[in-house]
């Protein structure tokens, strides 16, 4: 592939590439929705911290030759996704530029771990990034495949999002605004459906595969179902996402880590945010009614499913009500789950990333 849109970027990149570095400029690599930014706005906030320093946002889908300008003259650049034209970016010796990456662990499989096609330009993109921050040691392998990258490259920080959960948050507050702007009457608990988005489309439409009239009829006097959607979903599904049932469509609540503290329960399939919910010691089940189909045309797993997962797994609506009314789930499964994924949960990460980088990488 000639990845023409990239190598357009890395050539307005080139025209700075003398530029002056200063030690107190810093960039953030971002999309203009802003998507993905809870690594980045820890990162930020802890430098903060350390001294006088300034910050820029590139924003990728825009060209502002300013902004190249900028970018060329950062110390430190952070990214939270991929971003193609910096394999044709060559920076500065003295800029370090680390890729945090949005999700946290490593479950099912991304980059070149299931797409070969993308291998190429991923390892010509490593070789311009100074480091890849992870939660684990034990993932290092998986996240050295996907992002075509050395290990030497690969350090074990933390995720500086996950600092968010040793805040000191008003968990009550938080869900009784939740209960009013949804018009919620009562104090039910929350259950947080988060489906991912299949390729395979006529499976997007958990509700042709939930009954959600037996759901509510057996849980809802005790519970309230709130719907997470991927943004795919309502993005490339035909159809409308409904149902005759009751439930909460939080799919556009802007924060997911808000939700994740208010919900006593989450039910999703093969989504990463499992791995982030799991630390917190909630229980999750994993409602897989098209495992089959998705085992077998999707991209799969870093890990065997079955023997893995943090949680019970059922295949229909009657098994999920019956797994939630009797609540039938895993304590130690999740414990062990958890240690694959994280080496430190203490709320440092975002500590121990500028550290570094200041002690070490920089």
């Amino acid at each position: 592939m000639s990845y023409l849109k990239h190598r357009i970027y890395g050539i307005i990149f080139s025209l700075f590439k003398n530029s002056q570095v200063k030690d107190n400029m810093i960039s953030f690599i971002i999309d203009s929705n802003e998507s993905f930014r809870g690594n980045l706005d820890y990162i930020k906030r802890e430098f903060e911290k350390r001294g006088n320093f300034e910050f820029h946002f590139f924003y990728k889908d825009r060209i502002s030759i300013s902004a190249f300008k900028l970018l060329a003259s950062s110390k430190y650049v952070f990214l939270n996704d991929n971003f193609f034209p910096l394999a044709f970016m060559k920076f500065n010796p003295q800029t370090i530029v680390v890729q945090l990456w949005h999700a946290p662990g490593a479950f099912k499989k991304f980059g070149g771990s299931s797409d070969l096609n993308s291998r190429e330009i991923l390892k010509k993109a490593s070789e311009n990034t100074d480091f890849l921050i992870v939660s684990s040691k034990n993932i290092e392998d998986f996240y050295s495949e996907a992002f075509q990258i050395s290990k030497d490259k690969i350090k074990p920080l933390g995720l500086p999002r996950s600092d968010y959960y040793f805040e000191n948050h008003d968990i009550a507050k938080f869900k009784s605004e939740f209960f009013k702007k949804y018009g919620i009457n009562g104090d039910k608990r929350i259950i947080l459906y988060a489906p991912t988005f299949r390729d395979e489309e006529r499976f997007n439409n958990v509700f042709d595969y939930l009954d959600l009239e037996k759901f509510n009829e057996s849980l809802g006097d005790e519970y309230i179902l709130a719907l997470r959607l991927h943004p795919k979903i309502k993005k490339f599904y035909s159809d409308e996402i409904s149902s005759e049932g009751k439930y909460v469509d939080c799919s556009d609540y802007p924060s997911e880590q808000e939700l994740m503290l208010i919900s006593d329960i989450l039910i999703t399939d093969y989504s990463s945010i499992m791995i982030e919910f799991a630390m917190l010691s909630k229980p999750v089940v994993f409602f897989t009614y098209d495992y089959d189909s998705y085992l077998t045309k999707e991209r799969g797993f870093y890990f065997d499913f079955k023997s893995t997962v943090p949680g019970p797994i059922v295949y229909d609506s009657q098994a999920l009500i019956d797994v939630i009314k009797n609540e039938e789930f895993n304590e130690s499964r999740m414990s062990e789950f958890v240690k694959t994924q994280f080496d430190e949960i203490d709320g440092q990460s975002s500590n121990r990333v500028v550290d570094f980088l200041l002690n070490h990488g920089g």
